[in-house]
């Protein structure tokens, strides 16, 4: 059986069981590839040094081997911070306007790529097959091919892939399609991201759309394919039932006095459109004078990217806006928005989801969203909760057979919405949380690894 080696950003060592709560999804997914096939997983260590030395500090945790390197505090700023924070991230979730092109920032995502490639390939022998994970890394397959590699090289973008035209902004469009072309397979998670990287290398690049959903460009063939990451269901299902989830669960309750909560969890990011859930909410508080105290939002937005100018706005707009509707709504024993800027563990999360009368996820674009899948999963197939999600969210596809879909520009349709979901008969929502229930648990996360996994270890596409 071939070995499998991980390559992302930033290594997840796997937990220990009584800590397995707090380790996201996709790290979990990535142990248990990394276990199957006896595998390595390589990335930064999060660590600065005051010089690269390209010094390998190996680990072996949960069975799983750990390969970080240190970088330097300009590797940081310009790899990290600038090119794929500053330039990628707002670029590919169509945020042109906050998008920043600095040649200082490109010339530190190439120089990372190739220290990545430099410190990895004497690591990987030949029969090993390797696994890149996200934006950060792009390039790293050309780099890894221009060093004498040619095993089997699979990358998967966990972001959204913007319309040719916009893309057509970035200096450098072209070389970074072009460089994809090093893989064997490029993953996206929906049909929409993938159409829209086709759309760039056939009429901007000249590749030629062979059978199979295979890409010819310059003697490579490259397949794609459409693979949506789930979580791990049954894990969280388990974890929504625990001591832990059920003592969150109970605080909750008892601190809504009998209220209908609603609930949103997202990192700090201008993406996730909070801002614009917050004006949509204030929107239905003017229409519903009726309903204010019986609802209240509660917003877990634990803050990220603290050294990014456009992410200390978010977090100051956000701050302003809470505090205006809680000045013009609030009474002396309710407010409607109580805003939390901290994390907690997804056990706690899984009870207080449980808890929320409505999920709300409303990004303004999202590669996938599991906040949606997890908040289907922890709810009491009893008395389950609505979802109200963004249709730009990557998981809507998958979600529209049971969520409430909105356009999140629109503080109208959030107000409707929300209405919608507090008057919603059990029956309904009995019906669409079952039908959103199916698919988190037949396309969960060990079936997105595995689709991809095969995909990459089964028959070589051949220009």
């Amino acid at each position: 059986m071939s070995r499998l080696i991980i390559i992302s950003n930033r290594v997840s060592a796997p937990k220990a069981k009584s800590d397995a709560g707090a380790q996201g999804g996709l790290a979990v997914a990535l142990s248990a590839a990394l276990r199957e096939y006896r595998g390595l997983w390589f990335g930064w260590s999060g660590e600065v040094t005051d010089k690269f030395s390209g010094q390998i500090n190996f680990e072996r945790v949960q069975g799983v081997t750990t390969a970080t390197i240190d970088l330097e505090q300009q590797d940081v700023e310009e790899y990290y911070n600038g090119y794929a924070n500053r330039t990628l991230w707002p670029l590919f979730h169509y945020r042109i306007d906050l998008a920043e092109y600095e040649r200082g920032f490109a010339g530190g995502y190439e120089r990372v790529n190739e220290r990545f490639a430099d410190t990895i390939r004497p690591l990987i022998e030949p029969d090993d097959v390797l696994w890149v994970q996200d934006y950060h890394l792009f390039p790293l397959g050309h780099e890894l091919r221009a060093r004498g590699c040619e095993n089997r090289i699979g990358f998967f973008l966990h972001i959204p892939w913007p319309p040719r035209r916009l893309l057509g902004s970035l200096p450098e469009a072209a070389e970074l399609v072009k460089s994809l072309f090093a893989y064997d397979l490029v993953g996206f998670h929906t049909e929409e991201w993938l159409d829209s990287f086709r759309d760039y290398a056939i009429k901007d690049l000249g590749a030629v759309e062979s059978e199979d959903d295979v890409l010819l460009l310059d003697g490579r063939a490259l397949r794609v394919v459409a693979a949506p990451i789930g979580i791990d269901t049954a894990e969280f299902v388990e974890a929504s039932k625990s001591p832990i989830a059920r003592l969150a669960n109970r605080r909750m309750r008892d601190s809504a006095d009998g209220r209908d909560m609603m609930v949103g969890v997202d990192r700090l990011d201008y993406s996730k459109g909070l801002e614009e859930r917050f004006l949509g909410y204030e929107r239905f508080l003017a229409e519903h004078p009726e309903e204010r105290k019986e609802v209240f939002l509660l917003q877990i937005a634990p803050p990220s990217r603290g050294e990014v100018e456009s992410y200390q706005k978010i977090r100051a707009t956000l701050e302003g806006l809470s505090g205006r509707i809680n000045g013009a709504f609030a009474d002396t024993d309710w407010v409607p928005i109580r805003y939390v800027n901290q994390g907690y563990p997804r056990a706690q999360l899984a009870g207080i989801y449980r808890a929320a009368k409505i999920g709300l996820v409303t990004p303004l674009r999202d590669g996938m969203n599991l906040v949606a899948k997890e908040y289907v999963a922890a709810q009491d197939p009893d008395d389950p909760g609505v979802l109200i999600l963004s249709r730009f969210a990557g998981a809507a596809k998958q979600m529209e057979g049971g969520a409430v879909l909105i356009n999140p520009y629109s503080a109208e349709e959030m107000s409707d919405a929300i209405i919608k979901a507090l008057k919603m008969p059990l029956r309904e929502r009995k019906k669409r949380w079952r039908a959103m229930m199916d698919n988190v648990e037949a396309e969960d996360v060990i079936w997105w690894r595995k689709r991809f996994t095969d995909a990459l270890m089964g028959e070589r596409a051949t220009a």
